[in-house]
């Protein structure tokens, strides 16, 4: 059966940014920047790059409860610290990922690494929020911290440039996070003139962030740094062309049709699970953190 084009839904632009704690300076592409369909993923924060000052003391967000969801932080500048009250902590550097699973419940706090922090210089982050089926949203934390050096890596033909892939598969080659639901987190790192073709299924939500350079989507449509390309729920194949060296963050997902409520940092299903999260948090369930 012949592939059939997925097409452009739109080329969305940054929304305004906001502070995130002193350390993180995001635009939300969805789901307050724009209503559209990206189920599993439910919120995209980017940090767009940008230079952060020297500092003795390190910016970030301090310790807050997630319950429901996972947290992907994937880094292109910059250092970013992790601590959490399941005993897990980190340190990721330009192209690692950190894959935090709230599941039932966890504290975590976020910080720029400390030598990055007295230095300063160029930081540029993503954070998702990829939601968990109901059945394993009271599922046990746990923490998975992604080495560039460990991601899985497909080379393009023609000196097209890498995929690497994060979670799910491309070409064969498998991602390097465990998740609960089918997803295709990649990073594709193309050179100028590089192309390379994606096959999704045709009803999973798609959406691509250019990280850096521009790319030509499907030899028509062109997109640049710092925009979001949302894609219909309609064909299965993709192709982007770099016009200059470029990194474009590739999500896919096949959609949990549940009933979705949340409240801050707490994502469920039933407005009575968001109260009872609300409670667990304030009756210490969550753990401990220090500050």
């Amino acid at each position: 059966m012949e592939a059939t084009t997925k097409m452009v839904s739109g080329i969305l632009n940054a929304p305004a940014p906001h502070m995130v704690g002193d350390g993180f300076r995001v635009h939300n592409f969805f789901p307050s920047g724009y209503k559209i369909k990206m189920s599993p993923f439910f919120l995209l924060d980017y940090n767009a790059k940008m230079e952060f000052s020297a500092r003795t003391n390190p910016r970030g967000v301090g310790v807050h409860p997630h319950r429901g969801f996972e947290t992907v932080t994937i880094a292109y500048h910059g250092a970013v610290a992790h601590h959490d009250s399941a005993g897990n902590s980190g340190v990721i550097y330009p192209g690692d990922v950190q894959w935090m699973t709230a599941a039932s419940g966890i504290l975590h706090k976020e910080y720029h690494e400390l030598e990055y922090s007295q230095k300063g210089g160029p930081f540029q982050m993503v954070q998702l929020w990829v939601n968990l089926p109901a059945k394993d949203k009271m599922s046990s934390p746990k923490y998975q911290g992604i080495s560039h050096k460990n991601l899985g890596q497909y080379t393009l033909p023609q000196n097209g440039g890498t995929i690497e892939v994060i979670a799910g598969e491309y070409q064969g080659v498998i991602g390097s996070a465990s998740t609960f639901s089918t997803i295709n987190v990649y990073n594709a790192r193309l050179n100028k003139a590089g192309k390379a073709i994606f096959d999704f299924p045709e009803k999973f939500n798609t959406g691509f962030m250019v990280i850096e350079g521009s790319i030509r989507i499907n030899n028509n449509e062109i997109a640049n740094a710092d925009q979001f390309i949302h894609f219909k729920n309609e064909g299965t194949q993709i192709e982007i062309e770099a016009l200059e060296n470029s990194v474009v963050l590739v999500l896919n997902g096949q959609p949990i049709n549940e009933p979705i409520a949340q409240y801050g940092p707490f994502l469920m299903n039933k407005p009575e699970e968001i109260q009872l999260a609300i409670s667990d948090y304030n009756q210490g369930k969550f753990g401990y953190l220090d500050e």
